[in-house]
């Protein structure tokens, strides 16, 4: 910060790191908007109205989308019967499992990274807890249906975009970015791709390489048309209004579930 220096960081979903400082943006949404759509999902569209969290406690990510989520959904009369952790790295969930499934929850909250789910999914169907898991982007992976497999179908998770949306901007992207790497780009790979372009469009319109040139003009960022949605940066220097994806495993693949843009509703 002290040096001037731009950053853009693509993935970080935590509310505090655009706090740091005035030159640092974000491309993505964060937790504190993810976790309530997410809650307002299963709470009004999906009509959950108990549902379990299980939670990684190293991990700021997870506790954060955890209790943003918990907030609203509780706020929107639902109710939280169990609450559960785990530490990562760990690889037996079966006492928190155990523990979840004697609450009887409608759906299970897990907001944790792909690495994980798979063996929780697996061992929440060991036990006999039938109903979906959910989570947050931190699912999102190429490997997440491989180390799940079948115990994942009907699971949800919220992302940034869907690799098989039709909208040309999106399959523009995914069609060169398969031409040149050999296989479909994920979440990050498409906030990657906005975030250059949105820096290039700053450069660009700064006709300048002055730091405090290109910051401005990063911060007049408005409705860019980028792969994971219209981008348009607050005074935060966070997107306001960003689109999110709800993704199923449905016959061992991703379906879109529902997209979710404020912009356009």
């Amino acid at each position: 910060e002290g040096s001037g220096i731009r950053m853009v960081t693509p993935s970080w979903t935590h509310p505090s790191v655009t706090k740091v400082g005035d030159f640092i943006f974000r491309m993505c949404f964060i937790d504190s908007y993810q976790g309530p759509v997410m809650a307002k999902y299963l709470r009004e569209d999906l009509r959950i109205e108990s549902i379990a969290l299980l939670t990684d406690n190293r991990s700021d990510y997870s506790r954060g989308l955890g209790d943003a989520f918990a907030e609203t959904f509780t706020s929107l009369g639902g109710k939280i019967v169990a609450r559960q952790s785990f530490s990562k790295g760990d690889a037996d969930f079966r006492p928190q499992l155990t523990a979840i499934k004697q609450a009887k929850p409608q759906a299970l909250f897990v907001p944790g990274y792909y690495n994980d789910v798979g063996q929780i999914a697996i061992q929440a169907r060991d036990l006999g807890i039938t109903v979906p898991l959910v989570g947050g982007d931190g699912w999102e992976s190429p490997r997440l249906l491989e180390l799940g497999g079948k115990p994942q179908e009907g699971c949800l998770y919220s992302n940034h975009y869907f690799v098989d949306d039709p909208t040309p901007v999106v399959q523009t992207f995914v069609q060169s970015y398969e031409r040149r790497h050999g296989e479909k780009p994920d979440s990050l790979a498409a906030l990657g791709y906005d975030s250059m372009r949105v820096l290039a469009e700053a450069m660009r319109r700064a006709d300048s390489f002055d730091p405090v040139k290109i910051r401005e003009q990063l911060a007049k960022t408005s409705d860019f048309p980028g792969v994971t949605g219209r981008i348009t940066l607050g005074p935060d220097r966070n997107p306001v209004g960003k689109k999110l994806v709800v993704l199923e495993v449905k016959n061992g693949a991703l379906t879109l579930k529902k997209t979710i843009d404020p912009q356009t509703e």
